[in-house]
């Protein structure tokens, strides 16, 4: 009789034991919050004007526009999939009506690629049709290193208006986050890195909103006379500019100068895949 009844308490004691789930440390870890946010999606939500995933496709999720793929491809990002540049590739994209329209903005974005060897390397251009730079053109310099990177931003208002940052530590070989703004108010240019300020300051006939003219196509991979045809009768295809053979992703366009605060936490969310 006792042996039936050790035999009963030992079939309870298998069955409740194959029942149990592992325990999972992480079920029990609190949801990820960086300053109040859960999700990138969060992050100003009423002033994103435009985003590129790069998620198998080359569509901004805001207005749906596809862009047309002039030799790029898809390849793993940051977050899911990312544009994978090549020489003498590029992506082209109609901008929406808001884009054009931009007053103040901040581009954020997710860049690795290797420094410039036989050129430039842009790394976003809204095209001009008329003027020799885009309306606004970001480019890797000539001579950047890993401890000297040199960061340009064309702004067009009335005429090419440029800032320029040098000694960029990091630039290279590795997913780096790279944020621009343009504050109307202050009359302000912000470049952050991972989400840090590395540098701020005005430029010289740089005033008050912005007030885009000519504008063309956004370019991806390269600045804006390197596509073939040239997206702008200011001109052509020049020797010492080339194409991003790294990859970019998760593009974002605001409306407005992101806070510090709002730049670190996209930074710190799009790192942890939010």
């Amino acid at each position: 009789m006792k042996t039936k009844y050790f035999l009963f308490i030992a079939a309870a004691v298998s069955s409740l034991t194959a029942c149990q789930k592992d325990f999972d440390p992480a079920s029990y870890a609190p949801p990820l919050n960086i300053s109040g946010y859960t999700a990138s999606s969060q992050i100003a939500p009423s002033n994103l004007v435009a985003h590129w995933s790069f998620d198998g496709n080359l569509i901004d999720s805001v207005s749906k526009t596809a862009g047309t793929n002039k030799g790029t491809s898809i390849d793993a990002g940051i977050k899911k999939q990312a544009f994978q540049g090549a020489l003498n590739s590029y992506v082209l994209t109609q901008p929406s009506a808001k884009v054009k329209s931009l007053q103040s903005f901040t581009l954020t974005e997710w860049i690795n690629t290797p420094p410039p060897s036989s050129g430039i390397l842009g790394v976003f251009s809204l095209s001009n049709t008329t003027q020799f730079w885009g309306n606004l053109e970001i480019f890797i310099e000539n001579g950047s290193t890993n401890e000297d990177g040199k960061l340009r931003i064309h702004i067009n208002k009335n005429g090419d208006k440029t800032y320029a940052l040098d000694k960029v530590a990091g630039l290279f070989n590795k997913w780096i986050a790279l944020a621009v703004s343009y504050d109307a108010t202050t009359s302000t240019v912000k470049v952050y890195v991972n989400g840090s300020r590395v540098g701020a300051g005005t430029v010289t006939g740089l005033t008050g909103p912005l007030a885009w003219t000519d504008t063309g196509n956004v370019v991806f991979g390269t600045v804006q006379f390197q596509t073939s045809p040239s997206q702008t009768s200011g001109a052509s295809a020049q020797g010492w500019a080339s194409f991003l053979t790294g990859k970019i992703d998760e593009v974002r366009l605001y409306d407005k100068a992101l806070s510090d605060i709002e730049v670190s936490s996209l930074v710190k969310l799009e790192g942890r895949g939010k």
